[in-house]
């Protein structure tokens, strides 16, 4: 078992929902909506640091379902990625605890603590197809800077882009989790009602990452046939 791993994880995965949920509420004190493009970049810019602080000690997972796509494609162990599983989860709730005691209720109040959601009008099964499609596109990002060996070493600008560019796709749809503790955190702090839609912001990421990871496995991870 890899303690320090698990640490970097708890950390990243804190800071994350931390971060985000503390910009979405911020904007409520000035009696402002928040703006997509703040949310964006507060997620974005919030993965790129801690994705590239934490890739040398955990591989920057931060993300159950990066966990997840990674154990799929043989790149860690069941044991470490329960490992992982426990202190995303565990460092998703305590920021959203710890958010609570920060920020004033009534701030938190108006933005629902952060939880993604659907949007208005959106069903269930086109949230879902939405966050399987952004969280392949993470995944997707994540193994070719990150996981492949070949990678260019700057995985954490460009996935902390691509958590960026995906938000301003599916913010307004579904909150654009891509990640179930950013998801489970704010819920399981909100309780009540907002764990109802757990199946969409842990089936539809699972589905994305782990779509992606066997791709870049077995197919564009090989090396290329000389003809």
């Amino acid at each position: 078992m890899n303690f320090r791993a698990y640490t970097a994880e708890f950390i990243g995965t804190f800071a994350l929902i931390f971060v985000g949920v503390g910009a979405i509420a911020g904007a409520s004190l000035g009696k402002d909506q928040p703006g997509l493009v703040a949310i964006a970049l507060a997620h974005g810019l919030t993965i790129a640091v801690m994705a590239s602080a934490t890739v040398a000690i955990s591989g920057g997972h931060l993300n159950p379902a990066v966990t997840l796509g990674a154990l799929s494609a043989g790149k860690i162990s069941l044991l470490n990625a329960a490992g992982y599983w426990v202190a995303q989860l565990l460092g998703a709730v305590a920021a959203a605890l710890l958010i609570q005691a920060v920020v004033p209720g009534g701030a938190l109040h108006a933005v629902n603590l952060g939880v993604p959601a659907p949007g208005s009008g959106i069903g269930g099964p086109q949230a879902l197809l939405m966050e399987a499609v952004l969280t392949f596109f993470l995944m997707f990002v994540i193994y070719g800077t990150a996981i492949d060996g070949r990678a260019p070493r700057l995985a954490g600008l460009f996935i902390g882009l691509t958590v960026t560019l995906d938000i301003f796709v599916g913010g307004p749809i579904t909150g654009a989790a891509m990640n179930p503790a950013r998801w489970f955190g704010p819920a399981l702090a909100a309780g009540g009602g907002q764990l109802t839609n757990f199946w969409i912001y842990l089936l539809g990421p699972a589905a994305g990452a782990v779509g992606a990871a066997l791709l870049w496995r077995y197919f564009l991870e090989r090396e290329p046939v000389v003809v």
